[in-house]
């Protein structure tokens, strides 16, 4: 078994181990921020009033339902880790968002739509669990139609003084130890840390929505640096 591949098992299986406590410890950990940020996903997109949205990454749904405000004629939202899906599903019917929102299996490197499918593809912390960046970002690229927008949402790395000092120590020792009190599972809230620390952000990750062909890519960072909302529009 080849890195790659260790590594997608390895997300399949830590996200469907932590489903039952995710969106708890989500809006904890963060303390709210993540539902604001999530807002501000969805008023990139409001100007261009898209109607089909494919949101990747799914998790249990919670961007998918906050682009629900936007009215759009359909989302569908995928996601590897089954038992994501399901929690989602339930929030969904409960929400009576069933009739506009669909979720189902799929991997983000190899989206089982045609092309040109839909007006806007989002993802909200998860193109850093991804195999291959580059080819994740080009499928989506694939599916989005000429002129679409793509909005992905990640977590970052804050640069000031003294911010920086205090997130870093709340990453490394805070998170992981409520995390595996919370989720008891060993692994899953030090791997968060870890993925945010080694993964491509500002100019580095920008590089490589061009290389995918996006163009007018921006970023916005969010909360001090905790987080960026990178856009960008498909060619």
């Amino acid at each position: 078994m080849n890195n790659n591949k260790g590594k997608k098992v390895k997300v399949e299986k830590m996200f469907n181990d932590i489903a039952h406590k995710y969106d708890f410890l989500n809006h904890f950990l963060s303390m709210g921020i993540d539902i604001l940020w999530r807002r501000t996903l969805r008023k990139a997109l409001a100007p261009s009033k898209p109607k089909k949205i494919l949101d990747v990454a799914t998790g249990t749904g919670d961007l998918a339902i906050e682009l629900a405000k936007l009215n759009p004629e359909s989302i569908i939202g995928v996601d590897i880790a089954e038992e994501m899906l399901n929690i989602g599903k339930a929030k969904l019917s409960k929400k009576k968002l069933d009739h506009i929102i669909k979720l189902e299996v799929g991997d983000s490197e190899k989206l089982l739509f045609h092309d040109n499918s839909f007006d806007a593809v989002t993802v909200s912390f998860g193109v850093r669990n991804y195999e291959n960046l580059q080819k994740g970002l080009l499928d989506m690229n694939r599916v989005l139609k000429p002129g679409g927008m793509v909005a992905i949402l990640e977590f970052s790395k804050p640069k000031k003084f003294p911010f920086r000092n205090l997130y870093n120590f709340y990453f490394k020792y805070i998170l992981p130890l409520f995390g595996k009190i919370v989720s008891s599972h060993d692994s899953a809230y030090t791997y968060l840390p870890e993925s945010v620390q080694g993964f491509a952000e500002d100019k580095e990750f920008l590089g490589e929505m061009k290389k995918a062909n996006y163009k007018k890519c921006k970023q916005k960072r969010l909360t001090f640096g905790i987080a960026t909302l990178y856009t960008g529009v498909a060619n």
